[in-house]
């Protein structure tokens, strides 16, 4: 099977015989639907193919087509002209980059149609004259179709006011065309990461139908869990194989690593489809998407930002908190989400609220790994250090832990735990724990959760051992346990199998490590 990675032209991949998920079902709904859309999606998330098979489709390339939905929906293939912008490629930090790129665009097409601007320097005017002469050649509307339009932005976002600004005006005075020359259109698509509707940038003209969190357009890029099953068996079965487990049990490490993407309160899951099409070829599950390029703009605004993520994951919101993005530092969850790194992961229905929090472990890996390297400054891998701890769990070898857990602390720096009050020292401790833990979670079972007295600091679930942890900050691991006795916290796993150990810890805020350490196990009387 021939995977197409990296690829994103319909023409090669139905050419060449690359596997082709098929969505032009969809593709069909939106061309006859509606005229103008917007669909914010992650990076390689597949919105570059989808705009690639758009433009097969108004062109007219019937034969592209041939077997795949559309072809028994769409009975008139008529040619449409078609004008496709793609920002990808291009560094918008230099100072009229933007500029030269839409130039280059509108004069070739100016060419095309026989169009002479002579002394019309006005980059809206001159598309709108191609659009024009394009309709009437035609005797059709043209179709516009934007790759990444924000790209512009997101490179000085945080970077460069003046060119942000100066970037989003050029923008919005382009974009103002398509409601000049509404008459002269077909249909519009465009693309990109955020929904930058704070900064005005689609204020020039007729608000485009925004699809990103509509449920009926939420598989439109990406793979479902049914289209897993319907073009992959083989792939699953080719990796389980190489990795000597059954085809189920691969599925299972599949969904963990790339699926739980949600964009609607359907809740209808969406594989990677970067790492999913990834780990078939290589036929190993490891970490593609997020190693393939963090963006720049995104480790920018989280350590600028106040907030740390464990203040922001696992919480519901309104849409308007996390789908309009305005262009600060302050409130990092609209990036976080429309980057991919957060996704929908309940819906409150009564209150039209959603939870956001981690797709899968993939990305809660990787982004906890980063956070953790700018925040701690140590110089310790914090990922490998998270799955040192876990095996030692894993082997109920409490000591083993405990020593790798003071060394690791040990390692950050004295300035990045001084802090100047105690309020700032909890904070900091309890961060700290936050992302050791969560990075543990990726591969053993974790819980920060509430119980009828309290919420736990943390349980962790190995397949042998269940541990619960209570941490304190100058004081004593005999409180920490006895709070782990009087608020019940191992009531729930009176009937469970595995051995419980209830762990108290005690943290010094002027040394950073462990001050003092207590252990119970349940074979205690």
């Amino acid at each position: 099977m021939k995977y197409p990675i990296g690829i994103q032209t319909f023409e090669q991949i139905i050419m060449d015989g690359y596997i082709y998920v098929d969505k032009t079902d969809l593709i069909y709904s939106l061309v006859t639907r509606g005229k103008i859309y917007f669909l914010s999606r992650p990076r390689r998330f597949g919105k570059s193919l989808l705009l690639s098979t758009l433009e097969n489709y108004f062109q007219g390339r019937k034969d592209l087509f041939e077997g795949l939905k559309i072809s028994e929906l769409e009975n008139n293939w008529l040619a449409y002209p078609v004008f496709h912008i793609d920002f990808n490629g291009v560094n918008f930090n230099q100072p009229r980059a933007l500029e030269a790129k839409l130039e280059g665009y509108i004069s070739s097409w100016e060419k095309i149609y026989g169009i002479n601007p002579g002394i019309d320097f006005n980059l809206g005017s001159r598309f709108e004259n191609v659009l024009r002469a394009a309709a009437q050649k035609y005797q059709r509307g043209a179709v516009v179709l934007v790759d990444e339009y924000d790209k512009p932005l997101l490179d000085v976002l945080d970077r460069d006011e003046k060119l942000l600004n100066h970037n989003r005006d050029i923008l919005k005075a382009f974009y103002s065309t398509f409601k000049l020359a509404d008459r002269y259109l077909q249909f519009v698509f465009l693309t990109g990461v955020t929904r930058f509707s704070q900064v005005s940038v689609f204020s020039g003209f007729n608000s485009p139908k925004d699809i990103t969190i509509n449920e009926e357009y939420e598989a439109i890029c990406g793979i479902t869990e049914e289209e897993l099953q319907l073009y992959f068996q083989t792939s699953i079965q080719e990796m389980a194989k190489r990795e000597e487990c059954t085809a189920n049990e691969m599925k299972q490490i599949l969904k963990r690593q790339y699926d739980g993407y949600h964009f609607s309160e359907r809740m209808k899951d969406i594989y990677n489809p970067f790492s999913i099409l990834n780990a078939f070829d290589s036929k190993r599950p490891y970490d593609f998407w997020f190693s393939s390029g963090t963006p720049e703009y995104l480790i920018r605004l989280l350590n600028l930002s106040d907030e740390n993520i464990n203040e922001i994951t696992g919480k519901y919101y309104d849409s308007s908190n996390f789908m309009d993005y305005k262009a600060h530092a302050e409130n990092p969850l609209p990036m976080l989400f429309q980057s991919g790194y957060l996704t929908i992961k309940d819906y409150d229905k009564r209150r039209n609220r959603f939870m956001l929090d981690f797709p899968n472990n993939e990305v809660k890996s990787g982004l906890l790994t980063l956070i953790a390297s700018n925040y701690l400054k140590t110089n310790e891998d914090t990922r490998n250090i998270a799955q040192e701890m876990v095996f030692s769990l894993e082997d109920g070898n409490l000591e083993k832990f405990h020593g790798i857990l003071t060394a690791f602390l040990a390692e950050i720096p004295y300035t990045m735990r001084r802090k100047e009050n105690e309020r700032e020292k909890e904070r900091y401790f309890h961060y700290t724990f936050y992302l050791i833990l969560r990075l543990m979670s990726v591969y053993t079972v974790y819980t920060e959760k509430e119980q009828s007295q309290g919420r736990v600091d943390c349980i962790i679930e190995t397949p042998k051992f269940v541990y619960i942890f209570e941490f304190k900050l100058n004081s004593t691991a005999k409180e920490a346990l006895q709070q782990i006795e009087s608020k019940g916290y191992a009531n729930p796993y009176k009937n469970d199998k595995r051995k419980l150990y209830k762990v108290g810890i005690s943290f010094s805020s002027e040394t950073g490590t462990i001050k003092d350490w207590d252990v119970q196990s349940s074979d205690e009387k």
